[in-house]
């Protein structure tokens, strides 16, 4: 055999082992009973992994809904938002969930459900700098402390909006808020509904930087394997779900 044929053969085998394992379409996960749920854990209110191991939050809620809509049982699989592409791709979750922003590298790999809600990028300070780090390039200042969780678009907003800033990667963001709390850090920017939240848990210590308004705006939603029906019953129950109110019952008793 000649060296074209050789050739052929490897380029066929380096395409098949960079190719993702093949997703689950809805007929196997009702075939197999079970829905997995990738979750991060540390992304309050949407799941936070407690002390005893289980993860409570929003999207809990929401996957336990989901899963008995699907007529399945719920399995939550623990992820990282570094990992969390390459978990889904590898077939080790059907869905993520977790308050997943919706990007356009994110969209060309899988689906995305509706959006579950539009949120933005916005400061957590301690309260008396509530008024200083109001903008950008207020922040974007060698002597600001920035840190930062890794992985998601909290280190991608970081890295393209703040250059010059002392930008830190903290790498559990189930205690990222106690740097800035205990002063080893200035602030830290992410989703607001986790700065109203981790306000609330710290509240007189942590405080919403008084912005205008949020310094960017995204979409999040439900990111899932690429199957039509999965996408159809997904989207089908979730918009059930918020106009009927139970999105938002769930955020709120979440966020308590």
């Amino acid at each position: 055999m000649g060296r074209t044929f050789w050739a052929g053969i490897g380029i066929v085998a380096a395409a098949l082992a960079a190719a993702p394992a093949a997703a689950r379409p809805l007929a196997a996960i009702r075939e197999a009973g079970v829905l997995r749920v990738g979750l991060t854990g540390d992304y309050a209110p949407y799941s936070l992994r407690r002390a005893e191991g289980d993860v409570k939050g929003a999207d809990v809620t929401m996957a336990r809904d989901l899963a008995r809509s699907l007529g399945v049982s719920l399995e939550i699989v623990p992820t990282t938002w570094k990992g969390l592409k390459d978990d889904l791709l590898a077939d080790r979750f059907d869905i993520a969930m977790g308050g997943v922003s919706v990007t356009s590298d994110r969209a060309a790999v899988a689906d995305f459900s509706v959006p579950v809600m539009t949120d933005g990028k916005r400061p957590i300070v301690r309260c008396a700098d509530a008024g200083t780090y109001t903008r950008v390039a207020a922040i974007d200042r060698a002597e600001v402390r920035v840190v930062v969780n890794p992985g998601g678009t909290n280190e991608r907003f970081a890295a393209a909006h703040f250059p010059h800033a002392a930008v830190r990667l903290h790498p559990d963001n189930r205690t990222i808020f106690e740097e800035v709390a205990e002063g080893r850090a200035d602030l830290m920017v992410t989703d607001g509904a986790e700065v109203d939240y981790q306000a609330r848990r710290h509240r007189g210590v942590l405080c919403p930087a008084t912005v205008a308004d949020s310094f960017d705006h995204a979409d999040k939603g439900y990111w899932m394997s690429r199957d039509p029906a999965l996408k159809a019953a997904v989207d089908g129950w979730l918009k059930a779900a918020l106009a009927s109110g139970a999105y938002d019952r769930a955020l709120e008793a979440a966020a308590e």
